[in-house]
């Protein structure tokens, strides 16, 4: 049986269902699970969603996922539902104040999705660290990041 990240389809898909069930994300919301096989898909999970239909299909990557626990990024991308109410009345409030392609507007979008993608994870954190099996949080993106040090060589010094 094909194994990724060390768990087995099947181990993969009752997570999802005890996370949708967990989440109170059914029966309001109709939600299917795919594993994406595609090498060339940079991202660990994302969603689709039909949102007048109430309807979302949570894509996970069992091929080359950043993160390494999965029960974390299910747990994170299903937050995401729970959020998507808020998330949509922030970005309608930026459109329609901001003119579109504005260094207003992007900024406002930088800090909007920079708070939202925060505010999942911390959600996400503290409902696997009260209700995860694996409560080992994943450390995938840190070491793809540049190191502190890194950061700051070559700045030069205010004095």
């Amino acid at each position: 049986m094909r194994r990724f990240l060390g768990m087995e389809r099947a181990e993969i898909t009752a997570l999802f269902e005890k996370y949708i069930k967990k989440l109170r994300i059914t029966p309001a919301w109709d939600v299917r699970l795919e594993l994406v096989e595609d090498p060339l898909w940079r991202k660990t999970g994302d969603f689709k969603i039909d949102c007048d239909d109430r309807k979302a299909i949570l894509l996970l990557n069992v091929v080359n996922p950043i993160q390494e626990n999965m029960e974390e990024v299910i747990v994170h991308e299903l937050m995401h539902i729970k959020m998507y109410p808020l998330d949509q009345v922030t970005e309608s409030l930026i459109t329609n104040c901001f003119e579109e392609g504005t260094v207003a507007s992007k900024f406002a979008y930088q800090q909007f999705f920079t708070a939202l993608e925060q505010t999942v994870e911390e959600l996400a954190k503290c409902f696997l660290y009260e209700f995860g099996e694996d409560k080992e949080f994943s450390y995938g993106r840190c070491r793809k990041g540049k190191s502190f040090n890194d950061l700051y060589e070559g700045l030069n010094s205010i004095d």
